[in-house]
């Protein structure tokens, strides 16, 4: 997954300037689920709309990511809420900084290797390493 473009730029800030991001003391960072790329965006950009659509959180440190070389990847099962009401197919996932609605700055976004359609009773969910950022 690829950073998103605002953490591009912050992170150019922090390596260049010295400037600290704001969200860099965030404890937990959040997982939305996507029905169209948006990586130029916020995490409400294309956002999936299935009824129960939550953001999952995955912690900020070595009990949420196990990091080899340049490759960090989920240490634990994410789950999301299930679908109780309506339909969509889910593309891209993002991780980023609300856990809740708004325009929540994206760290990391992809799309899925595979589209996951979701509708009635549909859990979406995320396997152990299932998830993967790479630095390169």
């Amino acid at each position: 997954m690829p950073k998103g473009v605002t953490t591009k730029n912050d992170v150019l800030k922090m390596v260049l300037w010295g400037t600290d991001p704001a969200w860099r003391a965030n404890a937990n960072g959040y997982l939305s689920l996507h029905v169209a790329d948006p990586s130029a965006g916020t995490q409400t950009t294309s956002p999936a709309t299935y009824t129960g659509n939550n953001r999952a959180a995955i912690t900020r440190d070595s009990d949420g990511w196990d990091i080899v070389t340049d490759t960090a990847q989920n240490k634990n099962q994410v789950q999301f809420t299930a679908c109780a009401g309506g339909t969509n197919t889910i593309t891209h996932v993002a991780y980023g900084e609300l856990s809740g609605v708004g325009n929540g700055q994206i760290y990391y976004c992809g799309a899925l290797t595979d589209d996951l359609a979701v509708s009635n009773l549909i859990q979406p969910q995320f396997a152990i390493h299932a998830l993967t950022i790479q630095e390169g």
